[in-house]
């Protein structure tokens, strides 16, 4: 079964629908690119899914491990690059714990599963990834 359904709407804009659970989401090409900007870019969509993932990973972690993640927030910015061809080139990501308690020993388990999800393992090395931990 396939994951996902898109379809061009026109205009540079697609939908696409995520088959399982009918859920929709909307891209629009960016303003720098010939697009309107009035949702998600497809290169916004990656860099987003980093942070997702990195949130999600973490997630699964933290409740496997007793660790209050709620409310944590990510912040995410792509960069795309100056120098043909166009793509993007750091994604940063930075990561603010409303949970001032963690323990040392799971602030470096959530580190690493931030660094080990599987989109920040999936991308380009090219790709410069910066994630900043705020306990």
């Amino acid at each position: 079964m396939a994951t996902s359904k898109i379809v061009y709407l026109g205009e540079l804009r697609t939908t696409a629908t995520h088959v399982a659970s009918q859920k929709e989401i909307i891209t629009d090409a960016p303003v720098d690119n010939h697009g309107k900007g009035e949702a998600f870019s497809p290169t916004d969509l990656t860099a987003t899914s980093l942070g997702n993932c990195i949130m999600t990973i973490m997630g699964i972690y933290a409740q496997n491990h007793g660790v209050d993640l709620v409310g944590t927030e990510l912040f995410v910015t792509k960069f795309m690059s100056k120098e043909p061809p166009r793509k993007i080139s750091e994604i940063h990501v930075r990561i603010e714990f409303v949970n001032k308690d963690i323990p040392e020993n799971n602030k470096k388990a959530l580190q690493n599963a931030a660094h080990t999800c599987p989109v920040a393992l999936s991308l380009h090395p090219d790709i410069k990834q910066i994630v900043e931990f705020v306990w």
